[in-house]
C-alpha cells in the first residue's frame, strides 16, 4: 500500500508540475521546459518537508490534488462527489489569454500513526490531527518554499524566484483544503501574518527583478 500511495504521490507532483509550467508559459511555450523544472523543484520540497514535519508529530501526509467538497458555509451543504480542480489553472489561463495565473491545485489530508495514538495519548484516547498539527505542516511546507526563492534570487535564477513566491501566495488563499484554509482555520493571525510577509517578500522581489 505505501508503495503505491508513494507512486501516486510522484505522479501527482509530476503531472501538477506539467501543469502550472503550461500556465505560466501560456504566452512564452519556449519556457516551458524551466518552468516545469522550477515546478518539479518547488513542488517536491513542499511536499518533503510535510512529510518530515509530519513524521515528527508522528502522522502521515498525503500529497493529492485538489478538489471542491462544499458549495456553502454549512456542513450539509456539499457535492455528491468531490470536484476535481486541477484543470482550473488551464482554464483561467485559456480564458485570459495567459494574463492570470492559479497556481495552487494541490491539497494534503494527514493521519495519525498507530504509534503516536498509543504512545502518547494511550491506545483509542485522543487520535484526531488537530488544525493546529495541519497550520504547522503546511507552514513549513511554505517556509521552505521562501527559502528556496531567496537561494535562487542569490544565485541568479529570477524566474524560479518569481514562480516559487507566486506559489507560496496562491497556496495561501484561503479555499477548502487549500494550504491557506489549514493555516487560516488553525489562526487567523498566523495566517495573516504569513500572508503580509509573503506579500512583502514578493513585492520587494518584483521590484528589483
Amino acid at each position: 500500500m505505501e508503495s503505491k500511495d508513494t507512486r501516486n504521490e510522484i505522479f501527482t507532483i509530476i503531472l501538477a508540475s506539467l501543469i502550472l509550467a503550461l500556465t505560466v508559459s501560456f504566452k512564452n511555450t519556449a519556457g516551458i521546459y524551466y518552468a516545469g523544472i522550477s515546478f518539479l523543484i518547488i513542488i517536491s520540497a513542499n511536499v518533503a518537508t510535510k512529510k518530515i514535519v509530519g513524521y515528527f508529530l508522528e502522522t502521515d501526509v498525503q500529497t493529492k490534488f485538489w478538489s471542491w467538497y462544499r458549495f456553502g458555509f454549512r456542513k450539509d451543504s456539499h457535492f455528491k462527489s468531490p470536484v476535481p480542480m486541477a484543470w482550473l489553472p488551464l482554464l483561467l489561463a485559456l480564458f485570459t489569454k495567459g494574463f492570470f495565473w492559479w497556481l495552487a491545485i494541490l491539497e494534503f489530508d494527514v493521519k495519525a500513526k498507530s504509534e503516536r495514538v498509543s504512545r502518547r495519548h494511550g491506545l483509542y484516547r485522543f487520535t484526531e490531527v488537530t488544525e493546529w498539527h495541519m497550520a504547522w505542516i503546511a507552514t513549513w511546507g511554505l517556509i521552505i518554499n521562501a527559502a528556496l526563492a531567496i537561494v535562487a534570487y542569490l544565485a541568479g535564477f529570477e524566474l524560479f524566484t518569481k514562480l516559487s513566491m507566486y506559489y507560496i501566495v496562491w497556496s495561501l488563499v484561503p479555499l477548502s483544503k487549500l494550504d491557506g484554509s489549514r493555516i487560516f482555520f488553525a489562526s487567523r493571525a498566523m495566517w495573516i501574518t504569513i500572508v503580509t510577509i509573503a506579500l512583502i517578500i514578493l513585492g520587494w522581489m518584483l521590484t528589483v527583478i
